[in-house]
């Protein structure tokens, strides 16, 4: 069986339970009360949103432009692992912000996998460049180790990076992983495997929880008018809850 048949095997029965049904859970588990108190309420008055519907609907848009990237994220990186897996004998690494620890022609490459490129602030590449330099330490100055910021899609024509990684993106990643050059548009066919009908139950998922959401916002934040009560909704957001003065 090929590399791709296999990863083809891997995503028939994985990005159901990772991707597609964790999707559907974390609509189905929201809390107005809690989305409301997450987002930013100035800025739905400043966007002049005026109705309970439009501001339910950019609230889920919101929450699920950010959860599903995150959802798909992780799914990509367990898919990312068993490709290596399959080929180089790679394992998902036991050291702190190591995702992936693997061998390729005599170098052993220690990989932080992400879906993107534009991951992080400078905070976040600190402590991914402290990690990188504890792997080195512990395999000790006679070790060939490469480490690797992998990001699962995207571009960097500047892979060398001054503080001793490299930056693969997109092809670059997944040939690295797979040592197959095509395997970055190859597995782009089985991630939509029962797309459409995952899709259609979040869509039923979506407007259930859109209806629910719309009617209790209304009740709780919307004068008789259903006009939105700016007041309330920023007590619930923003009033204090300690006895904290100036």
């Amino acid at each position: 069986m090929t590399l791709l048949q296999k990863t083809k095997e891997f995503v028939a029965e994985n990005i159901k339970p990772l991707f597609h049904d964790n999707r559907l859970r974390s609509i189905e588990a929201l809390q107005l009360k809690k989305v409301l108190q997450r987002k930013n309420p100035y800025l739905f008055k400043a966007k002049a949103v005026a109705s309970a519907p439009e501001i339910i609907k950019q609230l889920l848009d919101a929450h699920l432009s950010s959860n599903e990237e995150t959802l798909f994220g992780e799914f990509l990186e367990s898919m990312a692992i068993f490709v290596c897996e399959q080929k180089y004998q790679g394992v998902k690494s036991l050291s702190e912000g190591i995702d992936l620890d693997f061998s390729r022609d005599g170098v052993r490459y220690a990989v932080s996998i992400k879906s993107g490129p534009n991951w992080a602030n400078a905070g976040q590449v600190a402590k991914m460049v402290s990690n990188f330099d504890r792997v080195k330490r512990v395999a000790g100055h006679r070790a060939k180790i490469v480490c690797v910021n992998g990001c699962c899609y995207g571009q960097d024509a500047r892979p060398v990076k001054e503080r001793g990684y490299l930056k693969l993106c997109g092809q670059d990643f997944w040939s690295l992983i797979s040592g197959e050059p095509g395997m970055y548009q190859e597995i782009v066919e089985p991630l939509g495997h029962q797309a459409r009908v995952r899709c259609d139950e979040f869509t039923e998922a979506y407007g259930r929880v859109l209806t629910r959401f719309t009617r209790d916002f209304t009740a709780d934040y919307c004068n008789q008018s259903g006009a939105i009560e700016w007041t309330k909704l920023l007590d619930l957001n923003s009033a204090s809850k300690s006895n904290w003065q100036p």
